[in-house]
């Protein structure tokens, strides 16, 4: 166990090393370069995106209220990891402490989950808006946007505690401290407790399981009723724009729970470390850079709200109408 003493001496930290790609050091240059030009991508463009639709009036709707919140939890969920993966490929590996290591699984775990709640807000918002649009007004109001955006956020952070108590009683495993992942993950952090090990898996396996296969339930019956209701209207660009409004929603829903179950429901257990960990960088470093390529690429109001910014920032516009005049 590697320990390193405060300088009283009282108190003592529990260090962990997370090996990361340390058997592909010899790799370590090019895969830095990868992953810090995806994660300054990804950081940009989900800003982006919050900016675009903070300066443009006429994306101030639910559809995109939601979609600035989804922006925001997905720099959050690169920033959790990804710094920490390119420290590792640096150094062959980092030393993380215990408190540490639970802090980035518990933001890890609440801000997925948070994803996946959110998901099915916005399905909800285009069921509402194609399925009911005289009711959408009423049925999708500010207050109640900010409910479900809030209640997305608490509740990912909440079922993560909650996850993270039950492992406060548990004792510590004697022995070797090294992780063999680049980032703490659920499997990893339990690894490293002993005793009655069994409440914290299940609890853990179910309480994931709800946040991720609930949401999706809810966004495969979401987007029945909204064919349903599309295959009424004639063909035509009545249709093609119903179809046209859900189709970026559906592209990122597509990305988000296809790397999902790659990573965490097809069976892994004969699979080779490296390539688990491979698959983790597709779900944790390259997932969220498909939102802002998506809705950029897209969905056309988003598009043009990005290009009035960009020739606001260029010409200097967006600053000095934000300024107090003397």
């Amino acid at each position: 166990m590697r320990e390193r003493s405060s300088s009283d001496g009282a108190n003592q930290t529990t260090w962990l090393i997370l090996l990361g790609f340390g058997e592909q050091q010899h790799l370590r240059f090019l895969p830095f370069a990868l992953f810090l030009a995806v994660y300054v991508v990804t950081v940009g463009g989900n800003a982006l995106i919050v900016l675009a639709v903070a300066s443009s009036r006429t994306l101030h709707t639910p559809m995109y209220f939601f979609l600035c919140h989804f922006s925001l939890l997905e720099i959050g969920y690169t920033s959790n990891v990804t710094p920490q993966l390119l420290r590792s490929l640096l150094e062959g590996g980092a030393a993380v402490s215990l408190v540490g290591c639970l802090l980035q699984f518990y933001v890890f775990a609440s801000l997925a989950a948070a994803e996946c709640l959110l998901l099915s807000a916005m399905s909800y918002d285009r069921y509402v808006a194609i399925c009911r649009p005289l009711r959408y007004p009423a049925l999708m109001s500010t207050r109640w946007c900010g409910c479900l955006a809030a209640g997305a956020w608490l509740s990912g952070f909440s079922f993560a505690a909650f996850t993270l108590a039950l492992a406060a009683p548990l004792p510590l495993c004697p022995g070797s401290r090294e992780i063999d992942h680049y980032f703490c993950d659920f499997a990893p952090v339990v690894g490293l407790f002993c005793g009655d090990v069994g409440v914290l898996w299940g609890a853990g396996v179910s309480i994931s399981g709800f946040l991720t296969v609930a949401p999706f339930l809810l966004i495969v019956t979401s987007y029945a009723f909204i064919l349903r209701t599309v295959l009424r209207i004639p063909a035509g660009r009545g249709r093609q724009k119903a179809f046209s409004t859900c189709s970026s929603h559906l592209s990122v829903v597509g990305v988000f729970y296809g790397t999902l179950i790659v990573v965490y429901v097809a069976p892994t257990d004969h699979m080779a470390p490296l390539l688990r960990k491979a698959f983790s960088v597709l779900y944790t470093v390259f997932t969220p850079m498909a939102n802002p390529i998506i809705y950029s690429l897209k969905n056309q109001e988003v598009k043009g709200a990005l290009h009035r910014l960009w020739r606001q920032l260029i010409s200097g516009q967006l600053l000095t109408s934000s300024s107090i005049p003397a």
